[in-house]
């Protein structure tokens, strides 16, 4: 499976132009619509614009998406019309044939997308990119301007940060992750395992995570559970976000799309005070740990045509430069007349430096979830790097060899 990959230093060329007039709804309809996605601050915003062309569209916001796509989309005919996804999720809806080629409907309604928004596998549109995601430092410019820290650039500056903020007594937890056990802790590894330069797979498909950056990956993870709330296998993007917003941590290598929440008057006691940085690299010399995503829609293929074009036709209302002059800064869009701002720094300077794009593959989900499942023993001192490591590789070869993709 051939798939499209989206270079976030060259889609950003996009925000050299000039923002594109708003307008009201070019289409309208009265159908049901329906849609499942994530529920950071972009899908509201995309959805909310999607709303106001449809006053009977459906929407279901749910971190959770990711688990329940693959069997809604399943249905006869599918739960859902329109799936967020990302470069992760988008597999196995593409593995179980349940979204549909969009190339008809680009032609006839997608004038204003850009070459960067179209996801081509194996040669047909197989997706509609909205915005580029990729984890960064987020941290408190006030905390560190008080001790007068510098902004780390490596996970030992970070730790070295970690334990000054710690002396100080500032706040409750220097640090805050993604940590939650299964699909958040398997990325927290992928991050930090491919900074240190870690190669998933061989050309067989055997799983190579039971090496030397696999134990470094752990290690580093595990000495920052150190500075962090006793919790954090519970601890999921939206934890992390109301952490800061708390004022509970001073600083966290978190999703792009949370960065606005930051500044949100309304739910945060810590507005203007939150800086955007490079995501840390791995070591001195090495990668940052973090890799890049999109994030974008799907149609799904279980539902009469009419309802998938109208779909469509919908989702072009919600990713219009309209929503995007409204929500300038709840991402790093895609979207024709983006202009980039402060709470787009970090991730931008991520981008210049090189990271790895998540591979999209039917053995990366596997091994993902094969490594959600299995290291957390480590972090809470219940078994070595390496037996986490073996366990995961185990999980791994047996999911794959029942997939079929592994021999």
């Amino acid at each position: 499976m051939k798939t499209s990959h989206l270079a976030l230093a060259a889609a950003l060329s996009l925000a050299a132009g000039p923002a594109l007039a708003q307008g009201e709804c070019a289409f309208t309809t009265d159908m049901e619509i329906k849609h499942l996605s994530a529920a950071f601050p972009a899908w509201v915003a995309v959805t909310d614009a999607m709303k106001e062309c449809a006053p009977n569209l459906v929407v279901e916001l749910d971190q959770e998406f990711r688990q329940k796509q693959p069997t809604a989309f399943a249905a006869e005919p599918s739960l859902y019309h329109i799936g967020g996804v990302a470069n992760g999720t988008l597999t196995p809806l593409l593995n179980d044939g349940t979204i549909r080629p969009l190339d008809a409907y680009v032609e006839q309604y997608g004038q204003d997308l850009s070459p960067n928004q179209l996801i081509r596998i194996d040669g047909r549109i197989m997706a509609i990119a909205m915005m580029v995601n990729t984890q960064h430092l987020m941290y408190r410019t006030d905390i560190f301007e008080e001790l007068g820290l510098e902004v780390p650039t490596t996970y030992a500056e970070v730790l070295e940060a970690a334990e000054a903020i710690r002396a100080a007594g500032v706040v409750e937890y220097p640090i805050g992750a993604t940590m939650a056990s299964g699909w958040d802790l398997a990325q927290d590894f992928v991050n930090m395992y491919a900074g240190f330069g870690g190669e998933f797979f061989d050309e067989s498909g055997m799983t190579l995570i039971d090496s030397e950056a696999g134990v470094k990956a752990l290690e580093t993870m595990k000495a920052l559970t150190e500075y962090m709330d006793p919790e954090f296998l519970v601890s999921n993007s939206t934890y992390v976000q109301q952490q800061f917003q708390q004022g509970k941590i001073a600083m966290a290598n978190l999703w792009a799309t949370r960065a606005s929440a930051m500044d949100d008057a309304a739910e945060s006691q810590v507005v203007g005070k939150v800086g955007m940085a490079p995501a840390p690299l791995a070591e001195a010399g090495a990668r940052p740990a973090t890799t890049i995503w999109w994030d974008g829609i799907v149609i799904a293929a279980n539902v009469p045509d009419e309802e998938a074009e109208a779909a469509f036709r919908l989702a072009m209302e919600g990713l219009s430069p309209r929503t995007v002059a409204e929500h300038n800064d709840d991402a790093v869009w895609l979207v024709p007349g983006y202009e980039p701002g402060p709470m787009a720094t970090g991730a931008i300077e991520t981008a210049m430096m090189g990271p790895v794009a998540y591979p999209s593959s039917v053995e990366m989900g596997l091994l993902h979830t094969a490594i959600g499942n299995n290291i957390a023993d480590f972090l809470t001192g219940q078994e070595s790097a390496e037996q986490s490591l073996a366990d995961a590789k185990d999980a791994y070869t047996a999911a794959a060899r029942e997939a079929g993709v592994l021999q």
